[in-house]
């Protein structure tokens, strides 16, 4: 029960975010340390299944390496997400969560599929 609770309460909480206004991708370096809903187009996925912890980078705007963001899944959430690298190439998406920094660029790692939707722009 307490698991169910903890899931609709952050269902309702992701709903609320993607309900607010969306910061553009480029702009999600000015937010670092803020949860908010980044909103812009993957140019470039990529898989590392042979890492350690086995990322999907999905990046936006412009391919890696000169991505304005990305959006990271780990190995140990990739299931929860199918293809993440297929399905959301080429796509305008939005995710939620908080935003950090690697490598000097702004990212939000996703855990749970309710992080991320495809934007209807």
């Amino acid at each position: 029960m307490m698991k169910f609770a903890a899931s609709l309460l952050f269902a309702l909480m992701t709903s609320a975010l993607f309900a607010a206004d969306a910061i553009p991708s480029a702009q999600a370096k000015d937010h670092v340390g803020e949860t908010a809903t980044v909103c812009g187009k993957v140019a470039s996925t990529r898989y590392l299944d042979k890492s350690e912890k086995r990322p999907t980078f999905l990046n936006f705007d412009k391919p890696s390496p000169n991505q304005t963001f990305t959006a990271v899944i780990f190995g140990q959430n990739r299931a929860k997400f199918g293809t993440p690298e297929q399905t959301f190439r080429d796509k305008n998406v939005c995710v939620t969560g908080a935003i950090a920094t690697f490598g000097g660029k702004p990212e939000i790692e996703l855990t749970n599929p309710q992080q991320i939707r495809l934007d209807s722009k």
